[in-house]
């Protein structure tokens, strides 16, 4: 008999998918994380229709994960650790609307979550742009963006972990 895990999922933007799936993969509790396209008009797109600002959508990651190893806030506040929430529409060098700083929310309770973060975060002097919004659809993004660092064995040029709670 094999011992069936609890899933949750939770959904990010924050820049160039490759970094942000590179760094919370490695978190305790993270089942599978896949990249893809959130937060736009267009069903389906490509990321050549994503590249070029054509569907409103943001690089996303989706994270399922056990929330009986870690929590949501857990994920969130790492998130929050893993790219610069201050930054409007880009992350590093990446500029454009596809780059920008969102959690996509599944539950009240995530999106409660997400808000009192920020909260923290401006009570700290940041400057968050953030946006908290509904999760719509998801599109998973082409294979050879999945895993990327790991297919290439480059490391992320846009996120890094700073602390900041």
């Amino acid at each position: 008999m094999t011992a069936q895990h609890q899933t949750a999922i939770a959904y990010f933007a924050g820049g160039c998918f490759w970094g942000v799936e590179y760094l919370l993969a490695k978190e305790p509790g993270v089942l599978s994380i896949d990249v893809g396209f959130m937060g736009g008009r267009t069903v389906d797109p490509s990321y050549e229709e994503v590249y070029k600002e054509l569907t409103g959508h943001a690089e996303t990651v989706r994270v399922v994960f056990d929330p009986a190893i870690v929590s949501y806030e857990k994920l969130a506040r790492y998130f929050f650790e893993i790219h610069d929430p201050t930054q409007l529409d880009h992350q590093g060098p990446d500029v454009g609307e596809r780059y920008r700083s969102e959690v996509f929310y599944t539950s009240e309770e995530q999106k409660m979550t997400a808000e009192k973060l920020i909260n923290i975060l401006k009570s700290k002097g940041y400057n968050v742009v953030t946006k908290v919004t509904p999760a719509s659809a998801f599109y998973e993004a082409e294979d050879y963006h999945r895993h990327y660092y790991e297919k290439t064995g480059k490391m992320p040029y846009c996120h890094s972990y700073t602390p900041r709670f």
